[in-house]
């Protein structure tokens, strides 16, 4: 009888993140190695707020034993808020399932640590022995994080040791990201301290500290000192490379996979397991990146003679390239030997070995995610290892002769760092621009049906192809229904049966006749709606992962509101033909319940006012305030009643989405995309051919503002001369044509300070009174003209009561949009 695999859950934050990306690396290679299914199990970090917790969380308690056997806790990502007492009440949550945890020691659970405290024994000491620094500054992590306060602690007893005295002025916190490292460094010198060193707990903080001393000109390492906590693989590139202390992540993901393991044998493992760590030299401190020989050199015969270092030596050796590239030889399957072995060979006649098995050497590590230039300083040890003394001249001679396999090598590590971290960064940018595309899609999602194409199509392009997307099928949240379903990159009949929601994902999904690795996240929008859970297959760029989240509980958003709007539509509908007027009366409250709330965009004085015409059009406009701007849009849908309602609602409904999406978006390409959503739902779907102008613009605090679109023009009056101005916009209304990008196209104006902003539909200026006559463009503008000095509002209310004078009852919707630009102090 075949033996059932085993299932285990990893726990984390964020699929992306330089530590989060080693954990997860480390586990997945161990569960390759042992045959053993993984589920990576994605929320946020913890909060600790009860009711108020994150629904992105609630992902961790749906982990249970009905879909896993064991679970590894990453718990130095999720423990920042609520401490090592609320890690410890979160597992207990969990047993009797066999767990451990990562990063943090919790009572009771096994736990992979490194030795926090000598981390910053090594950085500190480094700092203060051998550069003679006398006052380091320290950045800390969050003040409930276990490691954050081991390695403060830690800092402390170093400074003590040191006949230094504390100062707490020397000493910020950070919350482990670029951003508060920055803060924390700015906090620090904003307190007028002197300082010659700055150590922090992690690298991001320490890097984010780099960033603002060089913003106020001081230099690394010339003027101040770094040193962090880590050694994350940007660390290595920046500039300068940062000094850090190492600690082995990957093996600490793999040694938590087998403990849980042996302890579903039944075989004891250690409470605490803590894996050594080191300090890296680079440019951040001043002692750059070098490669330190040690042990005995290996004596190098005449040229094509054999050698045989003595046992010692090579041992020895092995030692020393280890420490030189900081890759132990069990890292890359005994790499240091292989180098070793094909240096003898090369040294005894035989051309090419060590070239060859450099190659090798160097395809493993690149597949392992290891930074290549680090095999610079290996060649660099070697060359010095081997080198006979210059005064002998078959020293010489044999020197000379090696020099060419020097220099190749060195070509070849070069060449090789440059095609891994171009692919890296190839990849990188592959994967941006899939999401990007993917995410425009998605956001002009407007039923279930089309959704699950859009799956079908984006998801084999995004590189996943296994996929199960499952939604919420009863209010408690206890049962799943698949929507849609993948295998080996080809959509299939999800199963109709319902399921329970701690499986997390259909019968057999993440445990079937192979082994398997998923990640699984939660479904929602915002802080609020919660509405299932996707399961993807794992080995795709890591960047994916968290903004495919954030695109498809957008794109359900999306969804869920145009069901909601159709239902109003079908509402309207019924009661259209049972009472016309009570109908219209509906209409019109559902269409300016549509106008935003407030209008609060910075730098702009803002008013408006929509007043249905007695058979509702279909005026849309909208404020949208982004951080430095926002969004002003204005359109109207050709026609009246029902079907325009409906057009204006997707309208704004999916500008909406796009502008929450990307704040800083072209608006051509936002309409272009709008279009193509539009043009198919109104003609494919309602059977009409509805169209609508429409007029985004995108403005800047700087006064800037970027608008395309086809609409009324736009009326800028100057605070200078008095005087207005129309601006045609000159693009293709919306829904007349399938593709409308090659015929859109953005343009601009700039503001100056006190000039008023006038946005308006066609009700305003074709109005007509008894004689038919229009109220026209002309009388507007002489109407902008007469208020320009006075508040928006009554530029507002003069414009619509001289358009009321006109034409006491006008068969159209009146709009106006009022704004006045303040140029920043």
């Amino acid at each position: 009888m075949t033996k059932k695999r085993r299932t285990i859950a990893l726990l984390m934050d964020y699929v992306r993140g330089e530590y989060q990306s080693a954990v997860r690396i480390g586990v997945e290679r161990a569960a390759e190695a042992h045959d053993v299914n993984l589920v990576i199990t994605v929320g946020e970090t913890l909060t600790g707020q009860g009711d108020a917790e994150s629904i992105q969380n609630g992902i961790y308690h749906l982990v249970g034993a009905e879909a896993v056997e064991g679970i590894l806790i990453a718990a130095a990502t999720l423990c920042n808020h609520i401490g090592v007492e609320g890690m410890e009440r979160f597992c207990r949550g969990y047993a009797p399932l066999p767990m451990c945890s990562i990063g943090i020691a919790l009572e009771g659970v096994p736990s992979i640590l490194v030795d926090n405290a000598l981390g910053i024994e090594l950085g500190a000491g480094h700092l203060i022995d051998e550069h003679a620094c006398r006052r380091v500054a320290y950045i800390g992590g969050p003040t409930n994080n276990g490691e954050a306060r081991l390695r403060l602690e830690a800092y402390r007893k170093a400074l003590a040791a040191r006949a230094i005295p504390w100062d707490d002025r020397l000493v910020a916190s950070g919350d482990f990201n670029i951003d508060s490292g920055r803060a924390a460094m700015a906090e620090i010198m904003d307190r007028g301290v002197a300082i010659d060193a700055v150590v922090a707990a992690n690298d991001n903080m320490a890097l984010g500290a780099i960033d603002f001393l060089k913003a106020q000109g001081r230099s690394v390492p010339v003027d101040v000192l770094v040193c962090g906590f880590d050694d994350v693989g940007v660390a290595r590139y920046t500039k300068p490379s940062l000094t850090t202390v190492r600690q082995p992540i990957k093996r600490m993901g793999e040694i938590a996979l087998e403990t849980v393991l042996r302890m579903l044998d039944g075989a004891p493992v250690d409470m605490r397991n803590t894996l050594p760590i080191e300090l890296t030299r680079r440019e951040s401190c001043g002692c750059a990146y070098q490669a330190l020989a040690a042990g005995r050199p290996i004596t190098v015969p005449p040229p094509r003679a054999a050698v045989s270092a003595p046992a010692g030596g090579r041992e020895e050796l092995g030692r020393a390239i280890e420490q030189a590239a900081g890759i132990p030889a069990a890292g890359l399957g005994g790499w240091t030997c292989e180098l070793l072995s094909a240096l003898e060979d090369e040294l005894a006649g035989r051309e090419g070995r060590f070239l060859h098995a450099l190659e090798r050497v160097l395809d493993t590590a690149a597949r392992e995610g290891v930074f290549l230039d680090v095999f610079q300083g290996v060649i660099t040890l070697l060359r010095a290892q081997v080198r006979r003394p210059g005064g002998d001249p078959a020293g010489a001679a044999a020197n000379d002769a090696l020099e060419p396999l020097w220099h190749a090598s060195r070509i070849l590590v070069g060449r090789a760092s440059v095609r891994a971290e171009g692919r890296q960064r190839l990849d990188v940018e592959l994967a941006a621009i899939d999401l990007s595309w993917s995410g425009r899609w998605f956001s002009t999602c407007l039923s279930l049906p089309l959704f699950t194409r859009m799956l079908a199509s984006e998801m084999p392009r995004l590189r996943f192809t296994r996929v199960a997307v499952s939604l919420y099928d009863d209010p408690a949240h206890a049962t799943l229904k698949t929507l849609f379903l993948m295998e080996d990159g080809r959509e299939v009949q999800p199963p109709a049966e319902r399921f329970p929601a701690h499986l997390l994902a259909p019968p057999g999904f993440l445990s079937s006749g192979e082994r398997r690795s998923a990640v699984v996240m939660p479904l929602t929008f915002g802080d609020a709606e919660e509405y299932g859970i996707m399961a993807l297959n794992t080995g795709v760029n890591e960047v994916a992962y968290d903004a495919l989240r954030l695109h498809i509980g957008s794109a359900l958003k999306t969804v869920a509101l145009h069901r909601e709007m159709v239902r109003q539509v079908e509402l309207r509908e019924r009661l259209e033909q049972e009472r016309g007027r009570e109908e219209s009366a509906v209409a019109a409250r559902i269409q300016t319940t549509l106008v935003p709330e407030q209008l609060d965009v910075e730098g702009l004085e803002l008013c408006a006012a929509m007043t249905p015409a007695a058979e509702v059009g279909g005026d849309y406009y909208d404020v949208i305030p982004t951080p430095g701007g926002g969004w002003l849009g204005i359109g109207d849908v050709a026609g009246h009643g029902l079907a325009a309602g409906l057009v204006m609602l997707m309208i704004q409904s999916m500008v909406s989405a796009l502008t929450s999406r990307d704040p800083g978006a072209s608006p051509s390409e936002l309409i272009a995309a709008l279009n193509k959503a539009i043009y198919k739902n109104v003609r494919g779907r309602l059977k009409r051919d509805e169209h609508a102008t429409l007029l985004l613009l995108r403005y800047e605090r700087g006064g800037r503002v970027t608008f395309a679109g086809a609409h009324d023009d736009i009326i800028v009056c100057s605070a200078r001369t008095r005087r207005c101005v129309c601006i045609p916009s000159t693009g293709v209304w919306v829904g007349v044509l399938p593709s409308i990008e090659a015929m859109t196209r953005d343009a601009e104006l700039v503001l100056e300070d006190g000039d008023v902003l006038v946005l308006y539909s066609d009700g305003v200026t074709e109005a007509r009174n008894a004689h038919r006559e229009q109220f026209g463009l002309e009388r507007l503008c002489a109407a902008i003209e007469a208020a320009q000095a006075a508040p928006v509002e009554a530029i507002r209310d003069r414009i619509l009561r001289e358009v009321e004078g006109w034409c006491p009852s006008p068969d159209d919707d009146i709009t106006v949009v009022v704004a006045r630009y303040r140029a920043p102090a």
